[in-house]
């Protein structure tokens, strides 16, 4: 019998392959990080900055439920947005409780369109305001989960204002006591890795000033400008960005209408699911892919109010889909009467998915043969999705035990293996 063979490589030769890779494996390890499988919001409200009350989150939920009611009920929507009776009854009842209980899951108190240019003046004071009434609503359990700001853009002809505003918001913060967890900064019309670069800067000094753990300030980036998916190098910028300042970036958001005229697609065009639009979501997809950086598809103008209720309602509905089925988790909202097309589509697309993907992670986690062999990339997969369901209300945690087998820890592992292994070492 011949003897088994034995390793060629030497102990220097290993050493040698691990120097040459040690850039990767930092690489990796800083700037791959994957998701940290923190709820991600199923959507974000944009309202002006001056419009902002404690209340405010309570008073969308009232005025959406009014609205559809006004109009048939939910399970007459879950209709129009092409569920079946049985899941229509499903569907409704969680979107009901979800608008009576937490109608907006993230708000961000706009400074930029929605305020305009007021005079320096006036935008300190509402800044100041600002902080005071988030301070207030987070204090008094009123606040959505995330809410923030949105400051003007980092052009020339804002970025003083910008900044101050900016600083005037987390400072008004800093003074009132703890910075609410939750806390979402947004920049917007960014066109340069530079302008990122220099936002890293000032979130930094604002929080040496205040005292602030390192990294504590992170920031969303506003996806609305050509130059931003292809430079003028014919490099991507955008991917760029999660490398420039790696973990600051917590998502990226697709902006429809700023995107859309910068390419002089005529307003009756503007969309969602124009080419144009797409082309740049994919680009960002693959920028931010492993990263940890969220993503958020844009807005539809198309309000559901007067004697378009129902139409909007389903063009609003077919959109949020098409983005959940294109891997965008989260989309703007404008309106109240968005809300209820927002969370019927969402609910809709993880309760038509859960049995299914409940099975195969039942199958893979028991090791059970079934139609479809799954790697452990499509477990993982399945179990972000159903993750995210019950993390937005669609669906129960009883349920998924009942279907996959498992709870919420274990479905949470597997999801991201990555954040199991780091809490048992």
């Amino acid at each position: 019998m011949a003897a088994s063979p034995k390793p060629s490589l030497t102990a220097a030769d290993l050493a040698n392959i691990d120097g040459q890779l040690a850039g990767t494996d930092r690489l990796l390890e800083q700037n791959y990080p994957g998701d940290d499988g923190s709820r991600q919001p199923v959507h974000t409200v944009y309202v002006p900055a001056d419009r902002f009350t404690p209340s405010f989150a309570a008073d969308w939920g009232a005025e959406a439920l009014a609205t559809v009611n006004a109009h048939g009920g939910l399970e007459k929507l879950g209709g129009l947005l092409g569920q079946d009776a049985a899941l229509a009854e499903a569907v409704a009842p969680r979107v009901e409780a979800k608008l009576a209980s937490e109608p907006i899951e993230d708000l961000r108190l706009d400074f930029e369109d929605g305020f305009g240019d007021r005079g320096d003046d006036a935008e300190d004071a509402a800044a100041v305001a600002a902080a005071s009434a988030v301070a207030a609503a987070v204090a008094a359990g009123s606040a959505p989960p995330f809410i923030g700001i949105r400051f003007k853009c980092f052009e020339a002809a804002t970025r003083s204002r910008g900044l101050r505003t900016l600083d005037l918001f987390v400072s008004g913060l800093a003074a009132a006591g703890e910075l609410p967890e939750g806390l979402v900064l947004t920049l917007p019309k960014v066109t340069t890795v530079a302008q990122v670069k220099a936002m890293d800067y000032a979130v930094s000094r604002l929080e040496e000033v205040h005292s602030l753990p390192a990294g504590r300030l992170r920031f969303e980036v506003q996806v609305e400008t050509p130059q931003l998916i292809l430079g003028p190098e014919g490099t991507s910028p955008v991917a760029q960005l999660p490398h420039a300042v790696p973990g600051r970036i917590s998502g990226l958001h697709y902006g429809t209408y700023d995107y859309s005229a910068s390419l002089q697609i005529s307003a009756e065009y503007q969309s969602m699911e124009h080419p144009v639009a797409d082309f740049a979501k994919e680009v960002m997809q693959l920028a931010v892919a492993g990263t940890g950086i969220r993503l958020s598809d844009g807005s539809t103008n198309i309000i559901p109010v007067g004697d378009n209720v129902e139409n909007a309602w389903q063009l609003h509905g077919r959109l949020v889909r098409r983005s959940l089925e294109r891997g965008y988790y989260q989309g703007w909202d404008l309106h109240p009467a968005q809300l209820p097309s927002r969370f019927a589509a969402t609910y809709a697309f993880y309760r038509q998915g859960l049995p299914a993907a409940a099975a195969r992670l039942r199958n893979y986690v028991e090791q059970t043969e079934g139609g479809v062999m799954d790697e452990p990339a499509t477990a993982r997969a399945l179990a972000a999705f159903v993750l995210r369901g019950v993390q937005c209300g669609a669906v129960g945690a009883e349920e998924v035990q009942a279907l996959a087998g498992v709870g919420i820890p274990q479905l949470t592992g597997l999801a991201h293996p990555r954040l199991a292994t780091t809490s048992n070492s």
